[in-house]
């Protein structure tokens, strides 16, 4: 690889989009940042991506631009390179978006899902570097996980691979992935507030208040942020909350450890933000559950590229795209 070389990657959210030219050894050249608008529909935000594609090119002009990568919420198709109605891309209906970006760059463009990316980042530059076998969970807003097989990253047959969120913890509970008792209903920033707010409201209807929820109104105010302040300062009622979603976390990851073997799980967002909170009664879980030869040699780590993963994410998959 050339020190002239850089690569290009496109960070799509349904807020905002983000594209970075970075080296090879994840050095961070250049920043473009714009809002989705999904109101405006799909041609506003792809418009705006090919200018700053362009705006970089010509930034960059004395260098060579290897590869594309993109990173977006699924559903999507990474090897037709479509985007298939991402919830968070309103109108982004069977988008080819890598054919659309090839065409005018006449550069190797390549996407995944989020998990996915995040998966390749933490891998190659943060947590999981060194690692052959590696499971990323997001445990953000939802909880998908991406797979690092044998030093590849697994995407599965119809690219489903890592939809841990799916699997059912328990006949009831908060619902996370369109399933009560899911994976992702208990281990994942919604599901926690769900959580919170299954709990508050059965207390209330028995005449009862909550440190975080004294009313009816408070309800649908719960968020993820405040249960895990008053967690950490020790607040009794929100603890609660936390040791539940622990307990549910060190189940579903000795399914992971029983089925994968994985000499590393790393784990994103709200766990990687407070470990604390979980590490303890999820370990004693999987001791109870988890084969003990697997769980010896595996090792649970926050994740550690924090608010540069977007960046770091798209990047890895212009770069993994490229060098397969």
């Amino acid at each position: 690889m050339s020190l002239n070389d850089y690569y290009i990657g496109i960070d799509i959210g349904g807020t905002s989009c983000s594209i970075s030219a970075g080296t090879g050894q994840m050095e961070i050249l250049h920043r473009l940042h714009f809002a989705t608008a999904t109101v405006n529909g799909p041609n506003y935000a792809i418009t705006k991506i090919l200018e700053s594609i362009t705006e970089l090119q010509k930034k960059f002009k004395e260098r060579n631009l290897k590869s594309i990568g993109i990173s977006c919420g699924g559903p999507l198709n990474s090897k037709t390179g479509t985007i298939h109605s991402p919830p968070n891309l309103p109108g982004w209906d069977n988008i080819p978006i890598v054919d659309i970006i090839k065409e005018k760059t006449n550069t190797p463009t390549f996407i995944q899902n989020d998990a996915n990316a995040c998966a390749l980042a933490e891998w190659k530059f943060g947590a999981g570097k060194g690692s052959n076998n590696m499971v990323f969970l997001t445990f953000g807003t939802g909880l998908g996980a991406g797979l690092i097989l044998d030093g590849k990253l697994y995407t599965g047959t119809s690219d489903s691979a890592g939809e841990v969120g799916h699997i059912r913890l328990n006949d009831d509970g908060p619902i996370g992935h369109n399933k009560a008792g899911s994976f992702e209903g208990f281990c994942s920033g919604s599901g926690i507030t769900k959580l919170a707010q299954l709990k508050a409201e059965e207390e209330l209807n028995k005449g009862r208040k909550l440190s975080y929820c004294e009313s009816y109104d408070e309800l649908q105010g719960i968020t993820t942020l405040q249960l895990a302040n008053l967690a950490n300062a020790g607040d009794k009622d929100a603890l609660e909350l936390f040791n539940i979603s622990a307990k549910k976390l060190g189940i579903g990851l000795s399914i992971i450890i029983d089925m994968l073997n994985p000499e590393r799980i790393v784990i994103g967002s709200v766990y990687a933000r407070n470990p604390q909170l979980f590490n303890g009664l999820t370990s004693e879980m999987i001791e109870k559950e988890a084969l003990a030869g697997s769980w010896n040699v595996c090792k649970i780590v926050p994740a550690e590229l924090g608010d540069k993963v977007g960046d770091f994410a798209s990047l890895s998959v212009a770069i993994d795209g490229y060098s397969r």
